[in-house]
């Protein structure tokens, strides 16, 4: 089954505080739009400016919220291995479907300190764990290799995110780790790779572009699964210039929260700093780019 989960952003007040009513209605246009998912406190959900309490806090609501009407995932990942690991307990007794960690970042670090770093997690994480590369962010691959020896050891270890520009690296993921765990779910973490992923064998995206357009990805998931490729070809076009948003702000969370506010899907754009408001100039390509897509 293809499925297109959506990586959310945060909806925060001016003074830093979670914004409980703009997530609701965030997370209301992501079921209205027929997503299949979202993975809560991702990189696009901005989780490293978070408190131990705001995590907790967000991860509780966001599954109290949506009530089984999609799935929800949440992302746990903390510089300290016990963080995670306590984080991660307390999403899945809030009833979140998963947690995806991500490795940490700022050392580059070796081999043996990544698998290391997991064996201190996942053994004492009570349910489903989604292993989440992004060399972009942590300086390092979480090799294809790191992720089978993990596996082997850890039932529980159900999937990778891949957030790589290079479409190779996750078709030798899949390949590696299903043709051991052919249940084993892989996805690709930019949304343009979709298609690609799903015809390699894995299972599909976790992308921050839905949060502007959900119907569109609902529908490509669902062309595809239908044979419908000429209308699956098309979307991939369009989303191939939906993806110019990564390019306009850094990180590209900000153009993202500037077009929703535009859409009048959220009140307002704060993110946490060191985040900052799009500029002027920013403001302006992607109010171009909102016309040209017919936002």
């Amino acid at each position: 089954m293809a499925k297109f989960y959506v990586a959310v952003i945060t909806m925060f007040d001016e003074r830093g505080n979670l914004d409980f009513e703009a997530n609701r209605g965030v997370y209301e246009h992501l079921i209205a739009g027929g997503s299949d998912g979202m993975v809560v406190l991702g990189s696009t959900g901005e989780f490293f400016s978070m408190t131990m309490e705001q995590a907790k806090e967000a991860a509780k609501f966001a599954v109290e919220t949506v009530k089984h009407r999609m799935q929800v995932f949440v992302g746990t990942s903390r510089m300290r291995p016990e963080e995670s690991v306590e984080l991660s307990n307390y999403a899945l007794e809030q009833g979140a479907d998963g947690v995806m960690i991500i490795s940490p970042y700022y050392f580059k670090l070796s081999d043996a300190s990544i698998e290391a770093y997991y064996d201190a997690i996942v053994p004492k994480v009570k349910g489903k764990v989604y292993l989440y590369n992004f060399p972009g962010c942590t300086g390092y691959d979480l090799k294809p290799e790191i992720a089978l020896r993990l596996r082997r050891k850890y039932d529980n270890i159900a999937g990778y995110k891949d957030t790589v520009p290079d479409m190779g690296h996750t078709r030798r993921l899949i390949q590696m780790m299903t043709d051991e765990f052919p249940e084993f779910e892989v996805y690709s973490g930019f949304d343009e790779f979709f298609i690609h992923n799903l015809m390699s064998g894995g299972a599909g995206s976790i992308g921050g572009l839905p949060n502007l357009a959900p119907e569109v990805f609902a529908r490509w998931a669902r062309d595809f699964e239908d044979g419908n490729f000429q209308a699956v070809m098309e979307t991939q076009k369009y989303v191939n210039r939906m993806m110019e948003f990564f390019e306009i702000c850094s990180p590209f969370v900000t153009a993202v929260k500037y077009a929703m506010h535009k859409k009048g899907v959220i009140p307002s754009e704060y993110s946490y700093p060191p985040l900052v408001a799009a500029s002027k100039e920013e403001q302006s390509r992607v109010d171009r780019l909102m016309k040209d897509l017919g936002m």
